[in-house]
């Protein structure tokens, strides 16, 4: 079965000379559909690095990624920029929900700007897949941590998307919430046939996943 994430020996590397850094060094790795894959290393092992690359947000010096058998980097920038939207549910540390939009409005959001019509039915599992029924209209700002994660869970599942990508989902989130959230995040991953890539720094949370890879100075060593 083809992978649906793959890189190829992919390269990122910063400044020149004795104060280069090399955040990605020739790294190769393949998730299957349906995996959930945790990234864990120390803070400036590269695995954000990684993580952004995996996502289109920023562009390697050389290799190639591959989600659903596109390579990322043969796109120009408008069309990097749909297929993001398209096949990658990000969900960050800082939960990025938009503050005027309320909890159902930041979670159709990018199906909306994607010019698609929303499957309320669908979003509506996945709403309630979460907990969150009863605060669609509620703005982010009166939301405590764990329902903010929950709405941006939300939002990266709604649009059905190749992968999900989670940078430090519970970075913000004290050791209870981040268990609860990592947990039902594995649940829904798992429900609606997802595949899911998450950088992490917490052991814990990293044994909930089926595979982890461990980053060390830009490489994958186990």
């Amino acid at each position: 079965m083809q992978p649906i994430l793959e890189t190829i020996d992919l390269v990122k590397y910063y400044g020149d000379g004795d104060s280069q850094i090399k955040a990605i060094d020739h790294t190769s790795i393949t998730v299957s559909h349906g995996e959930f894959v945790a990234v864990v290393g120390r803070s400036g092992s590269g695995k954000s690095t990684l993580l952004h690359m995996l996502g289109g947000l920023d562009r390697p010096d050389s290799g190639q990624v591959i989600i659903s058998g596109q390579d990322l980097f043969s796109l120009q920038d408008e069309q990097l920029a749909v297929f993001r939207r398209r096949k990658i549910g990000f969900i960050f540390q800082d939960f990025n929900l938009i503050p005027a939009l309320n909890v159902w409005e930041n979670i159709v959001l990018p199906i909306g700007l994607d010019g698609k019509r929303v499957n309320k039915d669908y979003v509506m599992d996945i709403i309630q897949s979460i907990g969150m029924e009863d605060r669609l209209k509620a703005l982010p700002s009166t939301l405590s941590g764990g329902q903010k994660q929950r709405t941006a869970i939300a939002r990266a599942l709604a649009s059905r998307p190749a992968i999900i990508l989670a940078d430090e989902p519970t970075g913000n989130l004290d050791s209870h919430t981040e268990m609860e959230v990592v947990a039902m995040l594995k649940s829904c991953v798992a429900k609606y046939g997802q595949t899911l890539v998450m950088i992490t720094h917490d052991e814990t949370i990293a044994q909930m996943a089926d595979r982890t890879l461990i980053i060390e100075d830009g490489k994958v060593v186990g």
